[in-house]
Formats: structure tokens, C-alpha cells, sequence
């Protein structure tokens, strides 16, 4: 079985310049848990809900929020993404999807074409879910 048969196709992308305010936004209308990064469509980076979460102070949206923590709101995705993902071709097996798992701590593989272009997105959920098919 292929990548391409399990991956989540047409993956949310950001820019590498976009404000934090954009990522939470994505993060918060959609029900999933990686956003790709990337310059002229060239796959740069990835960013985790998780990463986000770091990044932004708790008082977000409360009352309590000052001119500091908004400002947060302004840092860039290339900031607080993960630079150089590994990533793989959509004709990869997912037998070796599950080795790069295993090999590396991450939680998601972006998928690319031959330049470096972001077609879908695998995570370890993905597998599961064929695993138990």
C-alpha cells in the first residue's frame, strides 16, 4: 500500500511570513493538527498545534490578556516552525512511512512532489486507522 492511498490530500499551507494570528486562526476553524510552511510553494517547515501552543501566552483570549501577550499574535511561522522536515514521496510504501515514525520524533510526514511542492500530509493517526481495517 501506497502513501498516497491513506495521506490527507491538499494539505492546509501557510507562508513563512504569516502572523501567528493566522495560524491560530486555521488551527481553531479546521480539525486537524499540522500546517504545512512554505515559500513560493516550496515545502520550508511544518508547524504542530502543540507548537503553537508553546508559543502563545495562556491568557490569549481571556480578560486578563495584555499588549504583551497579543503581541505574540504577530511573531512569523518560520518563528516557531520545525525547519527541514522529512518528507517523502507519495509513492512510498507504508511499511517504510512507519519506519521514519519509528526512526524520528514526529508526529506527521509531509508529502511532496518532485519539487519539493506539498500534495498531501501522513500522520501516525493515518496509519492507525488503516492498521485497524
Amino acid at each position: 500500500m501506497k502513501i498516497n492511498t491513506i495521506m490527507s490530500k491538499g494539505p492546509v499551507t501557510v507562508n513563512i511570513d504569516d502572523p501567528l494570528s493566522r495560524v491560530k486562526d486555521l488551527f481553531e476553524e479546521n480539525s486537524f493538527h499540522h500546517l504545512l510552511v512554505v515559500e513560493k510553494g516550496v515545502l520550508l517547515g511544518v508547524i504542530s498545534d502543540r507548537d503553537l501552543l508553546k508559543a502563545l501566552s495562556p491568557r490569549i483570549d481571556t480578560v486578563s490578556a495584555t499588549s504583551h501577550d497579543l503581541a505574540c499574535l504577530n511573531m512569523k511561522a518560520h518563528q516557531i516552525m520545525t525547519r527541514k522536515p522529512i518528507s517523502v514521496n507519495k509513492n512510498l510504501a507504508v511499511k517504510e512511512a512507519v519506519k521514519i515514525f519509528n526512526q524520528h520524533n514526529i508526529s506527521c510526514i509531509p508529502v511532496v512532489d518532485k519539487d519539493q511542492k506539498p500534495v498531501g500530509i501522513v500522520s501516525w493517526r493515518d496509519i492507525m486507522k488503516v492498521l485497524v481495517k
